[in-house]
């Protein structure tokens, strides 16, 4: 499997530990390859990882490369195969630049939850078709540009142990109202979570936790996708 990684802000790295720590588990073989230019992205990349970060920047820091619109052609062009969509991804899911339709029908507001100070954890609810999974330790070696994964906490100490352990970092929101697709994870009543066909998008931040259900689902479609595809 090959699974891409845009590199434009945010958590990469800790996806990518995420990614290779559940193939691990699953028994998968992957490689992850990090998209810095257009020509990082071919039609071999099965999945793709769109991280946190913070919107605005990333569109402005993926225009000399044109990153940003090869990931959005290359959806164009492979509408089947999953995207994983995290914070700031959710909202480059849900609201493309250059008049581009959405790829996922649900309304978002940037930094709605408020400044840096008001970032928290909580225990939410999900209803994506995965177990929960933990991912398995790896070595953490820094790479080529000497960043080195983050040590992440362990979810087994949560007060419910089938929550997932919600981490939100300015985190986007939702419009309850605006929500025309599968809603798979609430906090409270709040939307925090959807899938749209082969798109998932979150407002909170999974490759910070030990929880790996949403790498196992990108990792899982990616095993069902059929030749053609």
């Amino acid at each position: 499997m090959r699974v891409g990684l845009a590199m434009l802000q945010g958590a990469r790295h800790e996806h990518e530990e995420a990614v290779m720590s559940i193939a691990e588990v699953l028994k998968q073989s992957v490689e992850v390859v990090q998209l810095r230019t257009a020509d990082d992205l071919d039609s071999s990349i099965q999945g793709l990882i769109l991280p946190g970060g913070e919107s605005t920047t990333m569109r402005i820091a993926s225009r000399s490369e044109g990153l940003l619109d090869s990931i959005y052609e290359w959806m164009e062009s492979h509408p089947n195969r999953p995207v994983l969509g995290t914070c700031a991804g959710a909202i480059l899911l849900a609201m493309p630049s250059n008049d581009r339709s959405p790829y996922i029908q649900a309304k978002i507001s940037r930094n709605a939850w408020g400044r840096q100070r008001q970032s928290f954890e909580a225990p939410i609810d999900v209803t994506l078709e995965q177990v929960k999974t933990r991912g398995t330790s790896i070595a953490r070696k820094p790479d080529a540009y000497g960043h080195t994964p983050l040590i992440v906490g362990d979810v087994e100490s949560d007060i419910d142990k089938d929550a997932f352990p919600g981490v939100f970092i300015r985190a986007p929101r939702f419009d309850n109202d605006g929500i025309d697709c599968e809603v798979i994870a609430r906090f409270g009543d709040e939307i925090v979570g959807v899938r749209d066909g082969s798109k998932c998008a979150v407002t909170f931040h999974p490759e910070l936790t030990n929880d790996r259900r949403f790498h196992a689902w990108l990792l899982n479609e990616i095993a069902e996708l059929s030749p053609t595809d």
